[in-house]
Order: structure tokens, then C-alpha cells, then sequence
């Protein structure tokens, strides 16, 4: 059923009340007055009865016709119809008559009361005169007996025209008064339900998340006070929302901030929250996730089971696992526990995924540095071992074979040597790195080319490598000088040990909007592409043989790029086989 405003509620019940009341106190009214009139025009019959009576009872024991002709006398002067009755009903007198031809009335209930003695009256139809007549008898008392009766009758044609006009004046001003209450009704309706739909106007406020609106207070107790409870709930429920908004604001910040990845399942093993974190482990979008199992987010049988296990175990469940996406592999450490209701049923669980990755890796360069560092420094301890114990066993009598041995004893004492420099060097750098107390301050970049140069000079005229450098003398920039000198020496170094006899190198140096470049280029043997990635790893050599010959330790890359990161800056390396290669130092632009 289609829903009523209250105002089309409360007006039709105010108009049936008050039409139903109009109607009762009309129909009262008109009964009253038609009463009234009745009486009153009973009694006037009754008094002039009474007073023909006195006229016509002193001539009752004469002649009928003088009855008569007195009854028409006083029936024309008073405009009243007279009617003389004896006691057996026969009427001898009647003003608009003529008594023969009249029917005995013996029988008529306002005579009947007349003859025991008292006044009667009645209303009927005259089968005489053809209309209604009001009728009043009094009895006629001669010597204290009664001789009959006189009946004085009035018609009603009259009467029933002065009470049309009244019920129709009556029935005018009910109209009149109906429309004045079914005004005043509506106006009191609406003002009734004004209030009310100041309450609804509020509610779709607070309904539309405005819980600032305030309702009006209405001068009404009770209306007011619903508007005071309602003003105070909306007051008490912003403050929860706002509470609620920053509590979930402050969650959402450290669930998303998080960078152990969080993953919440239902008991149907369910997607129900994943943080950014997990779902970069994980390799999928958020919102592909959430609401859909775990079987389906990620194809990976080992985190199936540990979120199954997770579910089925009360206690904390801890286990490594590996994950793979497109970045790789990725290393975790995986914590789940149960969540429960409050009345203790399963309702899902949390798995906290801690990327040890790094860790992992850091823990493999550990082990591979070792054993780098072990394998480097194995060959030139054991080949010095082998000549000191070939000279011991008689070799040092032969002064060439001694002083041979010895050559190659000095040759691998200084490349320990040059291992053990290069690892403090890089020590050095990476403490500083860690630290963050590498020195800087703004140095001319030729200066620092011309340093490097002058330390290879030597190496490039015993190949008869030419250098080229171009650079202009007014770049700057912030450095550590000794640091990215030996970043320089490094690369220059490696250009003359890996390029042809009678080759060139060039050092180009240039200045952009936000960095400044430093190019090494040689035309030597060149590097391959998969090489490439591995190249500025600790002892990462792509011509063991070659490099083992020429004297080089497999650092001096490793240590270039540390050396670019504790100046904000990096290096990066263009080659093809057989064409040369083209290592490049970016320094940030921070003088310009």
C-alpha cells in the first residue's frame, strides 16, 4: 500500500470528527427546534381551546346551528379551525365545515383524551380538508361532568415552511462552518506535521553521512525533546564515525605501510584483506585478489598448504618459503596464526610474509666473497709455498733458479697484495657508504682526470695506447676527489689492460640539466650481454684467464660502483663483443 504523509493522516480524521460533530449538533438543533415549535404551537391551541370553551359551553343546550355559526365566527376572526364534539363523537360545530357532513369522531385519540378530562392533542392527515393538522381537544365541563369537547386545530403546511427555511439557514451555516473547520483542520495538520518533516529532513542528513546538521528545536515538549535526543545521538554518532574513520585511516596507513606483507583469509580460506606488500610477493593486484580463495589468487602448493596448516592449528605456525614473480624469486619467512569469534569459532586467519630475500642474498654474497677471497688468495699463497719449499729442498744453490723463483715469489706477494688493498679500499667505501659519512666538496672534474692519467700514463705508454680527454676546465661538481680519482683510475685502468697495442681510450666528460657524466671508452675485446648484469660483483671476471694474466684482482668494478653510490650518483657500462666498451660515471648536477 502506497505510504500517507501525516498531514493527509491527521486532516481526515480532524474533518470526519468535526463533520460528524456538526452533523450530531444539527440534527439536535433541528429536532430542538422543531420541538419548540410544535410546543409552542400545541400550547397556543390548547389556550385558544380553552378559551372557546368558556364561549361555546354556555350555549351547548341551545340550537346546533348557533354552535356552529359561533365556531365559523371564531374561526375566521382567530384564523383557527374550531371543532364542537358531544361525548358520542358526533361533531355540531366546526369552523370549516359543515358538522352533518362530517364523520363521527369518536374514535380520535385527542377526543378519547378529552372526554376523561384532560387535554389531548395529536398530528394526522385530514380526510376532510386533504392536509396535515395539528390537533388539541380540551373537554367541556358543565356542572362538573363533561359534555363533550373542543378540538382546536391548526394546519402544519405552514409550520413546515418556516421550519424548511430555518433547516436550510441551519444547513447553509454547517456548510459554512464545515469549510472553516476543514481550513483550520489542515492548518492544524500541517502544523502538526511540520515538525515531523523537519525530524525526516534532519534524518536524510544524517542518512547522507551531514551528521554536523542539527534539527530545530520545536516549541512542543515532546516534539522538542525528540529533537534534542536526536540532535544529541547524531552529535554521539559523528564522534564515533570520526573515531571509527581515524582509527580504520590509522590502520589502513600501517597496513599499507607495511613491508612484511599481510594476507587475511576467512575459514574457506578466502582473500579478505591483502596488503601492498603481499601482493607484490605474491605477483597479483589487490583488488583481483580479495574475495577469492587462495587457490585461485596463487599458484603456489607450498603456501596453499601453510595457509591450510594456518587454519588447522591453534598455535603459531612459522615456515620458510619461496615465492616466485616476475621479478623472481623471493625469499620468506612465513607467520600465520588463527583468527577466532568471540565465542570461540574459526573465523580465518593472518599470515605475515617477511621478505628475507635480501637477507638471503646478502648471506650468499657472504658465502661466495669467502670463497672468492679464498680461491683468490689460495693460488698466490700456493705458489709461493711450492717455490719456497722448491728452494729449501736445493734450488737456491742455483743462483738463476733462485733468483728466478724469487721473481714469481714478488710477482704473487704483490698481487696478494693488490687483493688485500682492494678489499680494505672497498671496505673503506662501503663503511663510509653505511655511514653516511662520505666527505664531499666541489672539485673540478679535469683536475680529477688529470689525476687518474697521470697514474696510468706509465701503462699506456708501455702499449702504446693513446689518451684522449675532453672536458671543459669549468665543470664542477660536489666529490670526494681521492674517491672518484680511484673510480677513474679504476676504469682507465681496466681500458689499457683490455684494449689492443697501439689503441686509443678517451675520457669525455659533460655537463646536463641534472648530471654530470664522466664516459670511459676503449676499442678492446668488448663485453657480452649476459655478462653485463654481473659485471660490478665482487671477483666477477669474464676472462678468468685473461684477467688472472694481465694482474687484475676482479674488484676494481665493485669498488667503482660503491664509490658512485656514496656520491648519489651510479655507473653504467654500454660494450658489444668486439667493438669496446663505453662505462659511464653519473654524478648529480647539485651546482648548477
Amino acid at each position: 500500500m502506497h505510504p500517507k504523509r501525516l498531514v493527509w493522516y491527521i486532516f481526515p480524521w480532524y474533518l470526519i470528527i468535526i463533520l460528524a460533530s456538526l452533523a450530531i449538533v444539527t440534527g439536535y438543533t433541528t429536532r430542538a427546534v422543531k420541538d419548540f415549535h410544535f410546543n409552542m404551537t400545541a400550547d397556543d391551541l390548547e389556550a385558544r381551546a380553552t378559551l372557546f370553551e368558556k364561549m361555546i359551553s354556555d350555549r351547548l343546550g341551545g340550537p346546533r346551528s348557533v354552535i356552529d355559526e359561533l365556531c365559523k365566527e371564531l374561526g375566521a376572526s382567530t384564523g383557527t379551525r374550531i371543532t364542537v364534539i358531544l361525548p358520542d363523537g358526533r361533531v355540531v360545530g366546526d369552523s370549516d365545515s359543515d358538522p352533518g357532513s362530517m364523520e363521527n369522531h369518536g374514535d380520535r385519540p385527542e377526543f378519547i383524551r378529552a372526554l376523561a378530562g384532560m387535554t389531548g392533542s395529536a398530528i394526522r392527515y385530514s380526510d376532510t380538508l386533504r392536509e396535515r393538522f395539528m390537533y388539541v381537544a380540551v373537554p367541556i365541563k358543565i356542572n362538573g361532568g363533561t359534555s363533550g369537547a373542543v378540538r382546536a386545530s391548526m394546519p402544519l403546511t405552514a409550520l413546515g415552511r418556516s421550519l424548511k427555511a430555518m433547516y436550510i439557514r441551519i444547513t447553509i451555516s454547517g456548510i459554512l462552518v464545515a469549510l472553516a473547520a476543514a481550513v483550520v483542520s489542515m492548518l492544524v495538520a500541517k502544523r502538526i506535521s511540520r515538525p515531523v518533516e523537519e525530524i525526516k529532513k534532519g534524518v536524510v542528513h544524517f542518512a547522507s553521512n551531514d551528521l554536523s546538521y542539527r534539527l530545530p528545536v520545536h516549541e512542543l515538549e515532546e516534539i522538542g525533546e525528540l529533537a534534542n535526543v536526536i540532535n544529541a545521538m547524531a552529535e554521539q554518532l559523528e564522534d564515533r564515525i570520526e573515531t571509527v574513520e581515524r582509527q580504520r585511516n590509522e590502520q589502513e596507513a600501517i597496513f599499507s605501510g607495511m613491508v612484511e606483507g599481510l594476507l587475511v583469509v576467512d575459514e574457506n580460506e578466502k582473500v579478505v584483506r591483502i596488503n601492498p606488500a603481499a601482493a607484490g610477493f605474491l605477483g597479483v593486484e589487490i583488488a583481483d585478489a580479495e574475495g577469492r580463495t587462495i587457490q585461485e589468487v596463487v599458484r603456489n602448493p607450498y603456501l596453499q598448504k601453510f595457509v591450510g596448516k594456518t587454519l588447522g592449528s591453534a598455535i603459531t605456525v612459522e615456515e620458510d618459503l619461496t615465492l616466485r614473480n616476475d621479478r623472481g624469486e623471493i625469499y620468506v619467512q612465513a607467520h600465520g596464526v588463527q583468527l577466532l569469534r568471540p565465542d570461540g569459532r574459526l573465523r580465518g586467519g593472518v599470515i605475515v610474509l617477511n621478505n628475507v630475500t635480501r637477507l638471503r642474498k646478502l648471506e650468499n654474497l657472504r658465502k661466495d666473497f669467502v670463497a672468492n677471497v679464498s680461491h683468490e688468495l689460495r693460488t698466490p699463497i700456493t705458489s709461493i709455498k711450492g717455490f719456497v719449499e722448491t728452494l729449501l729442498d736445493g734450488a737456491m744453490k742455483d743462483p738463476s733458479d733462485a733468483a728466478n723463483f724469487l721473481k714469481i715469489i714478488g710477482r704473487q706477494a704483490g698481487r696478494m697484495d693488490n687483493i688485500i688493498e682492494d678489499l680494505l679500499l672497498l671496505s673503506v667505501v662501503e663503511r663510509g657508504l653505511e655511514k653516511s659519512d662520505v666527505r664531499v666538496g666541489e672539485g673540478k672534474v679535469i683536475d680529477i682526470i688529470h689525476g687518474a692519467f697521470e697514474v696510468c700514463e706509465y701503462k699506456a705508454k708501455e702499449k702504446k695506447i693513446r689518451i684522449d680527454i675532453d672536458c671543459d676546465p669549468d665543470i664542477a661538481a660536489m666529490v670526494n676527489e681521492p674517491l672518484l680519482e680511484q673510480a677513474v683510475i679504476n676504469l682507465l685502468d681496466n681500458a689499457i689492460k683490455y684494449s689492443d697495442e697501439g689503441g686509443s681510450v678517451e675520457i669525455i666528460a659533460s655537463r646536463q640539466a641534472d648530471e654530470i657524466t664522466l664516459e670511459v671508452r676503449d676499442e678492446g675485446c668488448g663485453i657480452d650481454k649476459e655478462d653485463i648484469p654481473r659485471l660490478f660483483e665482487r671477483f666477477y671476471r669474464v676472462d678468468k684467464a685473461r684477467s688472472w694474466k694481465l694482474g687484475g684482482t676482479g674488484l676494481g668494478l665493485a669498488i667503482v660502483k660503491h664509490i658512485m653510490q656514496a656520491h648519489g650518483g651510479m655507473v653504467t657500462v654500454a660494450s658489444s663483443p668486439g667493438e669496446g666498451s663505453t662505462f659511464t660515471l653519473h654524478l648529480p648536477n647539485t651546482l648548477s
